[in-house]
């Protein structure tokens, strides 16, 4: 592990020192790991500008882990003059140096449209994860405590079921779909039996929670004995994860710390527990398989 030096100038921007005797062995080292964080615009040029350096310093193996890809929602452009800031930030990361060993590897867990990966060019690699393997470890501690729970894995839409329904085979799959009655369109359940199952709803990330509230509400219709969520990626802006605090719909609300912002503000709150993506990321760097 290198020793950084994070300060700061007196103008705000960024003084950034690795240790000098760190930044000499750089190139020992069989390989590098970085973990950044880019849950807000003011974070991302410090973090990029000690990434560009890395790899000049003769990192080897060098490999970035980037929890979430914060642009990822704005993928496509509908209208004229509209930018894919997605696109933008695929290639500030592109941009990384070749290293001594060759291009860097940046591994993103559950980034919200799987296109996104040709954003990125030839000059990096990318590794897609998934952190929905937190939530079944978690399931199993469930079922041990109360064998005779049955859970079910319910899908806010189309497309979260398609992404993740392989990774659910096991469990009974619900899907739900919005569809229009008169002027509204309110969300039912498509297809699967809620009745006396505990539900969990699973998706890459939630933003203001209202999908996922209007999701769990037919599914307790229709006698789920419990209504759960778990969502890589804990958004939440305008701190609109208020709405699920003293809410009877939801039992627990399971969110990973890939935005560590949203981790301060809920902590200690109930429904809300964190499931830390560490295991994930430590499995990886030593080589054990998890699938993606």
């Amino acid at each position: 592990m290198s020793e950084l030096e994070w300060k700061r100038f007196n103008d705000g921007f960024p003084n950034l020192q690795i240790n000098k005797e760190d930044a000499e062995r750089l190139e020992s080292f069989y390989g590098t790991c970085f973990i950044v964080s880019f849950h807000s615009p003011a974070v991302i040029f410090e973090q990029l500008a000690l990434l560009y350096a890395l790899p000049k310093m003769r990192a080897r193996n060098f490999r970035v882990i980037l929890p979430w890809f914060s642009t990822g929602t704005m993928e496509r452009v509908d209208q004229a003059g509209q930018i894919a800031t997605a696109n933008s930030l695929a290639r500030m990361l592109s941009a990384t140096p070749m290293g001594p060993s060759g291009p860097a590897t940046v591994v993103i867990y559950d980034i919200h449209a799987l296109q996104e990966q040709f954003y990125f060019h030839d000059t990096i690699l990318v590794e897609l994860k998934s952190a929905v393997w937190l939530l079944k470890h978690h399931i199993q501690e469930l079922l041990r405590q109360n064998p005779k729970e049955e859970i079910a894995i319910a899908f806010p839409d189309d497309g979260a079921h398609k992404r993740f329904k392989a990774k659910f085979a096991e469990f009974p799959l619900i899907i739900c779909a919005k569809t229009r009655e008169g002027d509204k369109r309110v969300v039912s359940v498509r297809e699967g039996a809620p009745k006396n199952r505990h539900c969990i709803i699973v998706d890459d990330l939630v933003q203001s929670g209202g999908t996922l509230l209007e999701c769990a509400k037919p599914l307790k219709d229709l006698g789920a004995t419990k209504v759960s969520c778990f969502v890589t990626h804990g958004v939440f802006p305008k701190e609109s994860w208020r709405k699920f605090v003293d809410c009877d719909l939801i039992h627990k609300f399971w969110i990973t710390d890939s935005i560590p912002t949203t981790c301060r503000e809920i902590e200690g709150l109930a429904p809300f527990e964190v499931l830390s993506l560490a295991p994930l990321i430590a499995n990886y760097l030593i080589g054990v398989a998890e699938e993606d």
